[in-house]
């Protein structure tokens, strides 16, 4: 690897590159004095970008497919995306996005603001992201409504579904988890609810029942989740195994709107991250810079293909199944004659070679 290189234009990179043919080609989030510098104290350090990796590696529950995992990411990016924009309020021209080249995605976010923080507070928005942390008592509460249930009456209240930030996101994952137990029969309901501890199957009746009635969903919809008297000792006991399990075996599931990012890559304020327009040397993908309004059209998999139909002779050296260009492909060990894109894309992934022609 070479590093601690430096040029005064765009010209003099391109040229270095086209002379030394890299198969990677990084380039440093961060900004210094003197970037040529030959070690990391000499450099004098002023700042870096606010960089986030995702990539389908660190995501939970990812496709095996290459296609799925490329779609379940972008999906992740978007979400994280409304999170830089709503949340943080980082307008759209301060953010940087590409396709990385392999599984993801990587944005950079250029604002003064955070341009001197170090890795404590970037770990700070990582743990806002991904909801570390998150205590549930300050968003869902009793709170005293006047001229019901007499005087002192109280109800269970949760954020309204318009509230920003957490608050927003909470209500909708309390919306779907109600969504998801109205459309299944009593007995699975109370199958699903009496798995809480606490909740029994007289409790999880009346809990689903009042679940059907008209106006529920406008009512959670407002942040109202007392539904009949009793109801709130089931929120509670639902919310308990929400933070402990994070929804994932029952209660209603946070993970959706959990950001993702890995973690290192954000707080490291030395950071080394692909340069946009280069090949990825482990796919032959461009590394393709998008503005946010690309993304939701952009298919990698079609896209970020640079290399051309022409056939080349390759011996495959293991099973692989891959979809590129419109195409699926289904390939076992082997001689195999197959387009550059693909054979590019398998040499790079180490499961092929290339083969003189008989």
């Amino acid at each position: 690897m070479r590093r601690h290189k430096s040029f005064f234009s765009r010209g003099e990179l391109v040229d270095y590159v086209r002379s030394m043919v890299p198969r990677h080609v990084y380039h440093s989030a961060a900004y210094y004095q003197r970037p040529g510098a030959p070690t990391m104290n000499e450099k004098l350090w002023q700042g870096a970008d606010l960089i986030f990796d995702l990539d389908a590696d660190h995501l939970r529950s990812a496709p095996e497919s290459y296609a799925g995992m490329l779609a379940q990411v972008k999906k992740e990016t978007e979400k994280l995306l409304t999170f830089l924009l709503s949340d943080f309020g980082f307008a759209e021209s301060r953010i940087s996005l590409a396709f990385s080249g392999g599984r993801g995605y990587h944005i950079h976010v250029r604002d003064q603001r955070i341009f001197s923080f170090g890795g404590e507070e970037r770990r700070e928005i990582v743990d806002y992201l991904s909801g570390r942390g998150l205590s549930m008592d300050r968003f869902i509460h009793e709170a005293p409504v006047e001229g019901w249930g007499g005087a002192g009456g109280r109800r269970l209240r949760a954020p309204a579904q318009d509230s920003p930030g957490w608050g927003g996101r909470i209500n909708r994952s309390i919306l779907s988890f109600v969504e998801g137990l109205r459309i299944l029969d009593e007995p699975g309901a109370v199958a699903v609810l009496s798995r809480v501890k606490g909740i029994g199957p007289k409790k999880a009746s009346s809990f689903y029942r009042s679940l059907q009635g008209e106006g529920v969903i406008e009512e959670i919809r407002r942040g109202n989740l007392d539904l009949f008297r009793g109801s709130a000792g089931i929120w509670r006991l639902l919310l308990k195994n929400c933070l402990e399990d994070e929804g994932v075996a029952v209660g209603f599931n946070l993970d959706r709107e959990r950001g993702e990012t890995d973690e290192p890559v954000t707080a490291d304020v030395r950071r080394l991250i692909r340069c946009p327009g280069s090949l990825h040397g482990g796919s032959g993908l461009r590394a393709t810079p998008l503005s946010i309004n690309d993304l939701e059209e952009f298919d990698p998999l079609q896209d970020a293909v640079v290399f051309g139909d022409e056939p080349v002779a390759l011996e495959i050296l293991k099973p692989f199944s891959t979809q590129m260009k419109g195409n699926s492909y289904s390939l076992r060990e082997g001689p195999e004659e197959l387009p550059l894109y693909l054979a590019v894309f398998l040499m790079g992934r180490g499961v092929a070679e290339a083969r003189t022609r008989l």
